[in-house]
């Protein structure tokens, strides 16, 4: 029992609040002029002298006094702790990559994980991760929002029935344009095209003596690719049938170093599609034939190690050489090839100019069909991810320096190992530095340009301002976090290391405190990294390439009509509406011929096709628009008719939507 008004002797005065529930009130106070009475249950009534109840009073005040400036110390204190540690978490928390399918590139991805500091689940993650790494396709239909490193129908895209197609309609409008890419036929359904134009071409050239390489249009890692001198021999006849394949005019003077003929593997990323982003790496790989090279014979057609570059293959030659410098072996760096090229006078500035040309102008060839592929997997207002992907290209160096697209790899191998035989049959997985060195780079700076906390750390940085005087420049942080547009415009004639304020903080004791308070600047894990090695090409050189979008411009027609979500095929329904709503029907071409066409068109291509759908494909679309073209219009070239009818279906539709618009408020 204790006197009314005094406090326990091992209680603080902010322990009210600590009281467990249903512990006995506090005693009350009575008035002044009274004496004090604090009743507690089951015991005796204590009396307290009016002038020591001042003076107890007194001490209570100042007690209080100090309990409320200790209470303000311990706020403060919380406040910076909560500070500090919201910094450190914030510091702390990283990207999240889901590999739990990232199969081959595992090793590689997980190394650019450690560099990046990024949180990786190699098992997988019941909630969301910010980055999928997908190590062949893109077939996940749980993932509703992130990144995802491949798109959807890049596999089938880059196959070479469809890469083939698409540079040939590409080239048939910009025949300059797309010389890049050998002379193809696609087997069977060309066969008789093939015989007849290699026919042709010799009587009117008897010396010409070509060799062709036959490329079967699912094959990957050199597996049945061989090399024919005649149209008729048994090996083509025999197989296309059950093998669908593309026939293409063997490169005969490939560039040679030490003898040996080689390409040149690079990777690009294509960061995005709308806007279109493309990145090329500045390293890559140069794979090496294992024989000495000479022109194909028919004695020698059969000599893989001599005329076909594939890792895959000549890794089983005697003579491959396996070595830990960039510059020997049977794979080196493509920077020492082209210091070694330099030095014999090429010009390798140029060579790069067309290269990255080769490059832009592949991306925009395949664009359109990947872009369909994409609605259909990812329709506009359905959750999904946003998509990037790393591509392989194969380059081959003629001998005066000019690159050729043999094909382009959805699915580039990232590993940095190889299998070395120990001993006869006995196999060992050892590190490959040369592949370490330019794959892991690729991978890091893939990553580091899709990172999707980048723009979040900028926006929740520190207020950064250049402040510069005509002596020096100092950078200064508003500890409050700004924005730059409530910086105060007035700047210091000569800038100081101390704060400078937002206008929100003009205050002397504001700018006191702000100053003791000013944080470091946040050191970010990629300081201690090496300079990005991809490079951006596009829509850096956006201008001089613009001309070649015109079939996108087609392709966004057919999409625009297709109609049902998450489908690939025009239906006839859809094509008579697109011939409707461009008003392209007239005296000369009627809605019947319209029909006739779909249908024709749409049979020949549902033949060809190894997936029999009903539909008119993209492809099949194009055709069918070419033909409008045509007849439509009599200018010279192709590519005057296709722009002239694209412009034209555009306004047309353009000026439907603005009468619908006006319907719709009318």
């Amino acid at each position: 029992i204790e006197r009314a008004g005094m406090e326990p002797a091992e209680m603080g005065p902010v322990r009210e609040a600590e009281e467990p529930p249903g512990s006995p009130a506090l005693p009350a106070e009575a008035a002044q002029d009274g004496p004090a009475v604090a009743v507690l249950p089951g015991k005796e009534a204590l009396l307290a002298a009016p002038g020591r109840e001042r003076e107890q009073e007194r001490g209570r005040r100042g007690a209080d006094a100090q309990g409320s400036a200790r209470r303000s110390a311990r706020g403060r204190a919380r406040r910076a702790s909560s500070r500090r540690s919201g910094g450190e978490s914030a510091r702390r928390s990283g990207v999240t990559v889901d590999s739990s399918k990232a199969k081959t590139s595992l090793d590689a991805l997980k190394i650019s994980l450690r560099q990046l500091r990024w949180k990786e689940f190699p098992l997988g993650r019941r909630l969301p991760c910010d980055i999928y790494w997908h190590g062949v396709s893109f077939h996940d239909n749980n993932i509703f929002s992130g990144q995802v490193n491949k798109f959807p129908g890049m596999t089938e895209t880059v196959r070479k029935i469809t890469l083939s197609r698409a540079m040939k309609t590409m080239k048939d409008l910009f025949p300059e344009e797309f010389d890049f890419y050998p002379r193809s036929w696609i087997l069977p359904e060309e066969l008789s095209l093939f015989v007849e134009e290699v026919r042709t071409k010799k009587d009117s050239d008897p010396s010409w003596k070509p060799t062709f390489i036959v490329k079967p249009d699912g094959g990957c890692q050199g597996d049945g690719i061989y090399l024919i001198k005649d149209p008729g021999d048994t090996r083509l006849t025999g197989s296309i049938q059950s093998r669908p394949a593309v026939v293409q005019e063997y490169l005969r003077q490939p560039l040679l170093v030490d003898e040996l003929k080689f390409d040149i593997r690079l990777y690009v990323l294509l960061k995005s599609l709308e806007p279109l982003e493309i990145y090329i790496a500045k390293e890559g790989l140069c794979r090496f034939c294992t024989e000495p090279y000479q022109e194909p014979t028919v004695k020698n057609l059969h000599q893989v190690f001599m005329h076909l570059t594939n890792y895959s293959l000549n890794i089983h030659s005697g003579n491959f050489i396996h070595s830990d410098s960039v510059n020997t072996g049977s794979k080196r760096t493509f920077s020492s090839i082209l210091c070694r090229l330099s030095s014999l006078g090429a010009d390798v500035r140029k060579l790069w100019s067309d290269i990255i040309s080769l490059v832009i102008k592949t991306i925009i060839a395949l664009m359109p069909e990947l872009k369909v592929y994409y609605q259909s997997d990812i329709p506009a207002g359905k959750p999904g991810p946003t998509c990037f992907q790393i591509l392989g290209f194969d380059i081959l160096l003629t001998k005066d320096f000019t690159p050729k697209l043999l094909e382009v790899n959805a699915n580039p191998s990232m590993r940095i190992e190889h299998e070395y035989e120990v001993s006869p049959g006995v196999f060992q997985t050892v590190p490959s530095p040369v592949d370490e060195e330019v794959k892991v780079a690729v991978i890091r700076d893939t990553l580091r340009l899709v990172d999707p906390q980048k723009k979040k750390r900028k926006d929740t940085q520190l207020c950064k301002l250049q402040c510069v005087s005509p002596t020096q420049a100092a950078v200064a942080w508003c500890s409050h976090g700004r924005g730059l547009d409530e910086m105060s415009s007035k700047v210091p004639p000569e800038p100081t290391p101390s704060v400078i304020l937002c206008c929100r903080c003009q205050s002397s004791e504001q700018a006191r405190e702000a100053s003791e308070e000013l944080p470091a600047a946040p050191k970010s894990p990629e300081a201690a990294l090496p300079s990005p090695c991809l490079k951006q090409v596009f829509p850096k050189y956006a201008t001089q390439f613009s001309h070649l979008l015109l079939v996108d411009r087609v392709a966004a027609l057919f999409i625009r009509f297709l109609g049902v979500r998450g489908t690939t095929k025009l239906g006839p329904t859809g094509f008579r509406t697109f011939i409707r709503n461009c008003r392209l029907s007239n005296s000369n071409f009627s809605m019947a011929a319209a029909d006739i066409l779909y249908i024709d068109i749409t049979r020949r291509w549902n033949n060809m096709a190894i997936e029999k759908e009903s539909g008119m494909c993209l492809q099949a679309f194009m055709e069918a628009f070419i033909s409008l073209a045509q007849k439509k219009y009599k200018f010279p070239k192709l590519q005057d008719k296709v722009s002239r009818l694209t412009e034209l279906c555009e306004s047309r539709l353009a000026a439907l939507h603005r009468q619908r618009l006006v319907w719709g408020c009318g």
